[in-house]
């Protein structure tokens, strides 16, 4: 990991080199983060998700990755997501064939997530997705 940005209650920031190691170091750190914010429910999909968001920044990209956790209250409350790279094209939702390795990521975002989408930052972009926070 060669950043950690902590924002207070609702906000925390990590930045990963792009390296193989980094899906399971982001993975230990947002489930302690989720943990922290008792958010232990939503666990298993956040993972999920960013895992397969941090693979697909490390497959396209060469530079740093972003994690970005941000809650807020509600009702109802949410859980917003970001995985950033220094890449500006956005990612490309596809239909995997059956037989394929791998073109699945952002559908799993796309049906798991109450929303998800792509925004342009001043190097690069980030994918975020938003989750309910239950009650």
């Amino acid at each position: 990991m060669i950043g950690v940005i902590d924002n207070g209650d609702d906000c925390a920031e990590w930045t990963f080199p792009a390296e193989p190691g980094a899906v399971r170091t982001a993975r230990a750190v947002v489930r302690d983060r989720l943990r922290a914010w008792g958010l232990d429910s939503l666990g298993d999909i956040v993972i999920l998700l960013v895992s397969e968001l941090v693979t697909n920044a490390l497959r396209h990209a060469t530079g740093p990755i972003g994690v970005r956790l941000v809650r807020s209250e509600g009702p109802p409350g949410t859980l917003r997501v970001e995985v950033s790279d220094p890449l500006p094209d956005p990612p490309r939702e596809r239909t995997a064939d059956p037989d394929d390795e791998g073109g699945r990521g952002l559908r799993l975002v796309a049906c798991s997530a109450r929303a998800w989408g792509t925004r342009l930052g001043d190097s690069g972009k980030a994918v975020w997705f938003e989750l309910t926070v239950p009650d």
